[in-house]
């Protein structure tokens, strides 16, 4: 299995800040249980308030394919089109 990595950005539509950061909270914590997740850290720009960012690290694609099914990654999937104004997410491996 090789390790990956994922760099996933999400900017809230102006107004939603707060709910879009208590949505991504929310999915912190059932993340980190999940097996294959080694790393899963929230972040919010310093500069833009309403980009909010994970650094996520997992033991491997499957792990990261199996996380996308989960209960609570399938409902943020819903409530997302709603909050944010565009979003980025990044699969990379190291070198």
């Amino acid at each position: 299995m090789t390790e990956i990595a994922v760099v996933a950005t999400f900017v809230a539509k102006p107004g939603n800040e707060d709910k879009l950061k208590e949505a991504l909270k929310g999915i912190v914590a059932p993340t980190l249980k999940e097996p294959g997740a080694l790393q899963y850290d929230l972040h919010r720009d310093i500069k833009e308030p309403r980009r909010f960012v994970f650094f996520e690290r997992w033991l491997s694609e499957a792990a990261l394919a199996q996380h996308n099914e989960t209960p609570h990654i399938q409902a943020l999937g819903k409530t997302l089109p709603d909050l944010i104004e565009h979003g980025e997410i990044n699969v990379v491996a190291k070198l």
